[in-house]
């Protein structure tokens, strides 16, 4: 494939010092105080943010694309935080030299028929793509968390695309497909996934999640985070927005209409994610209720 830069349209008002050198600016107005350099090769206005990414991207060449995690941000996908979380990821197909830089982690793929996508006019891995790139950096569970993003209500891929973007042999693919078997649609935030994970590992049955529920009448009643319709449980997640008024009385009021139709609601906090022993106690002891509740009709 070509050498030369990609172009790409940058609001920030960046360029390439090599074009602006060409154009007849002189070096000397490159080093003016009204222009930064975000990274070597590129200049900004001042004042005007850049992200490393951004300033990247105006340096690739047109073999070469944005990869893993740094693509998965891009398309919005909620990442954890982890050391060297700066640099951004850069893959080159072919075998022209990777980028060196010290703001860079460099790829390379060996491939002739790869096309990456564009977000924001940048060349990114493809979600699917990204999902397994991923695969090499995130944990399983974080794995999981990141498809149940691209296949939920962002349908930015589907499972059949996260399992064909799966590279046999290498040295992910296992953990890949181990995590693939338990993605789900219908996730509708990180959390969900995680209290998902947290129940199933603790021997308690897969929940539905994100399942509407009504009433015996056909009434709506809401739309539990995790549930387990067949005995009436509901697990829901209150995080920080839960604690705005109108939030917090919205969410009574559903609860109520849950309780009084013979639901037991359990609430989890970003704390149970963490030391998850107490809420996996508590509804390990609403399974019991309903069994003794199931054997007493028996009985009757």
């Amino acid at each position: 494939m070509g050498s030369r830069p990609t172009r790409v349209q940058e609001p920030t008002g960046a360029f390439r010092v090599r074009e602006a050198i060409a154009a007849g600016v002189s070096p000397s107005r490159l080093t003016r105080r009204d222009l930064e350099a975000p990274v070597h090769g590129v200049r900004s206005r001042a004042g005007i943010p850049i992200t490393t990414v951004e300033a990247i991207a105006l340096v690739l060449r047109g073999d070469q694309f944005i990869s893993h995690t740094t693509a998965a941000e891009l398309w919005g996908a909620p990442l954890p935080r982890r050391p060297g979380d700066a640099l951004v990821h850069v893959t080159s197909i072919g075998t022209a030299p990777v980028m060196r830089r010290p703001q860079v982690t460099p790829h390379r793929l060996r491939s002739d028929t790869f096309r990456p996508e564009r977000v924001r006019g940048i060349p990114v891995s493809g979600p699917a793509r990204a999902w397994f790139e991923c695969s090499s950096l995130l944990s399983e569970t974080d794995l999981v968390v990141l498809g149940d993003y691209f296949v939920g209500p962002a349908g930015l891929a589907t499972i059949d695309g996260l399992r064909a973007a799966i590279v046999p042999g290498s040295r992910s693919s296992k953990k890949a497909r181990a995590a693939l078997g338990r993605i789900r649609s219908g996730v509708e935030s990180p959390m969900e996934t995680r209290f998902r994970l947290v129940v199933i590992d603790a021997g308690i049955p897969e929940p539905a999640v994100n399942e509407d529920v009504v009433d015996d009448a056909g009434t709506f009643l809401g739309r539990p985070d995790l549930s387990w319709p067949d005995v009436r449980i509901a697990l829901e997640y209150d995080g920080d927005h839960h604690r705005e008024q109108r939030t917090f009385q919205h969410d009574q009021r559903r609860s109520n209409g849950f309780v009084v139709n013979g639901w037991i609601v359990i609430h989890a906090t970003s704390m149970d994610a963490g030391r998850p022993t107490v809420l996996l106690e508590r509804l390990r002891q609403a399974f019991v209720q309903r069994r003794l509740e199931e054997a007493r009709r028996s009985a009757a």
